[in-house]
């Protein structure tokens, strides 16, 4: 699987840079951990500090593009991002937050 950055937008507010980018890969569409793990390699970043946002490929193309927040700190992307996209990418919240929930419950 090859990925190619298409474009990179600064978000210096949220601690993040906006990234397109284009997968060509043979079999089919890659699983967004996969991708998620390529793309932390290419950028030299933690795999919890980037969250695929979306994964689109064409009917019966090898091509498939996606749009990524990459952020500072795997923190921030905990602040920032929603619950439902955390799961997605699999970034565990916080430690002291779950401890907190299971005491009470």
């Amino acid at each position: 699987m090859d990925v190619d950055i298409v474009s990179e937008t600064e978000n210096p507010m949220l601690h993040r840079t906006d990234v397109t980018f284009e997968l060509n890969h043979d079999e089919a569409t890659p699983e967004r951990l996969q991708v998620r793990d390529s793309l932390a390699a290419k950028l030299n970043k933690d795999a919890d500090e980037v969250v695929i946002r979306k994964l689109d490929t064409k009917f019966g193309m090898r091509k498939t593009v996606g749009k990524a927040k990459v952020y500072e700190t795997a923190d921030f992307a905990r602040d920032v991002e929603r619950d439902h996209m955390l799961e997605r990418n699999k970034i565990v919240a916080d430690d002291g937050e779950g401890d907190a929930e299971a005491e009470e419950a």
